[in-house]
């Protein structure tokens, strides 16, 4: 009998380490990336005096952490310098956790955002019992406010469908597009014609045959596909729909500044203010990629995003401009600076979310509400009472 029990530890142990070395097979995988040896200085921009806010950006980086940012500024502006985002004058932190889970997913986060409340992950704008809950974009449009959805997902994506739509499952993307139909949301800019067109064309995601672009361009929207489309496109309703999925590198396509910069310019001339929600959507899928290149990419992609909101929002001076994410993902690290080279080595924890705290940055009247750590319902939540939306959370019975 002892030795049978000595032959299960050894197996139990070998057992063990294999799993162990599969798990290190996944995880740790380093990197190395660049560091811009030209420090690019600019100034922290100021506290703004506190008055009525007119307008509010919330612009969520999907899955970005404290090192992507780091990432970001060491390889586009130098260990000395600052992105355009890290100017911003007020920082907080964001616990992120979902109703049924520690570690969230995009639409439970975005949910937390859109209507204050905590849920099961996978959910869109609905309670865990699938109670409607109100949104901060449909309280917008209550208040005649003008209101817009931008992202380089799929636009139908969790995080954007959280702000004007109501399902079980993330995944009914579909659906979500019917629903965003008769949501009011005046501009949406993004990816995903296949949950658009109807299941006789090519490359569709829908089991009907409903033609939600023409349905769109009825109900009063201009419809646009390419960068030089939207570029010419006049004031008004707007709907963008810029590749088949999730936006890619296509020349075609508008950069995620072009497409902010066109919804400003059209949510800007509602005299009761507005509501934008700019998603940086595909850090995230780098994370998940565990793709350092692709995950610059696209940090500088929002960064230059940001130059143009925050520009906006100095010039205006009743505009609130928030930025956080939803999670982290891929739990990056910087490890080993190659001082040769100048060269910085990263590794990957995982090619998941984690359950990591998330930035929050704000610029703007009110911005100081934002320093500390918050709870990502409670960001939601002080939004909507700085905009004036009493009640706020509403959970339908």
């Amino acid at each position: 009998m002892r030795w049978i029990f000595l032959i299960f530890l050894v197996i139990t142990f070998s057992a063990c380490e294999a799993d162990h070395s599969s798990s290190e097979s996944h995880t740790g995988q380093t990197e190395q990336f660049q560091v811009q040896a030209t420090t690019i200085s600019r100034p922290r921009l100021p506290l703004v005096p506190d008055r009525p806010i007119r307008n509010v950006i919330l612009v969520i980086a999907d899955g970005t952490g404290i090192s992507q940012i780091s990432s970001g500024q060491l390889n586009t502006v130098g260990e000395d310098g600052n992105l355009y985002l890290q100017t911003m004058p007020v920082t907080g932190m964001v616990k992120t956790h979902a109703f049924d889970n520690l570690i969230t997913d995009s639409a439970a986060g975005a949910t937390a955002y859109s209507c204050g409340i905590k849920t099961n992950n996978g959910v869109i704008g609905q309670d865990p019992e699938e109670r409607k809950c109100t949104t901060i974009t449909e309280l917008a449009i209550q208040k005649g406010m003008a209101t817009g959805l931008v992202a380089t997902s799929t636009i139908t994506h969790a995080t954007p469908a959280s702000f004007a739509s109501h399902v079980k499952s993330r995944k009914l993307e579909a659906e979500i597009a019917s629903q965003f139909l008769d949501s009011g949301v005046d501009v949406f800019l993004g990816g995903g014609r296949e949950f658009f067109i109807p299941q006789t064309k090519e490359a569709s995601k829908r089991d009907d045959n409903r033609d939600l672009m023409q349905e769109f361009a009825g109900a009063g929207y201009r419809i646009v596909e390419t960068a030089s489309e939207l570029k010419a496109s006049e004031h008004g309703k707007l709907l963008g729909l810029f590749s088949i999925g999730g936006m890619g590198t296509s020349e075609s396509e508008p950069t995620l500044q072009e497409m902010t910069q066109k919804a400003l310019d059209i949510v800007s001339e509602n005299d009761s203010g507005f509501f934008l929600m700019v998603e940086a959507s595909q850090i995230d899928w780098a994370g998940h990629r565990n793709d350092i290149a692709y995950m610059l990419r696209e940090v500088d992609a929002l960064d230059q995003t940001m130059a143009s909101i925050l520009e906006f929002a100095a010039n205006d001076g009743e505009t609130l401009v928030i930025l956080t994410a939803d999670h982290e993902t891929g739990g990056l690290t910087l490890t080993e600076h190659q001082k040769d080279s100048n060269r910085i080595e990263t590794s990957w924890a995982s090619t998941h979310h984690t359950g990591t705290p998330i930035l929050l940055s704000a610029y703007g009247p009110h911005a100081m509400q934002f320093s500390g750590w918050w709870d990502n319902t409670e960001v939601g939540r002080k939004v909507a009472s700085l905009m004036g939306f009493e009640p706020f959370p509403v959970v339908e019975n």
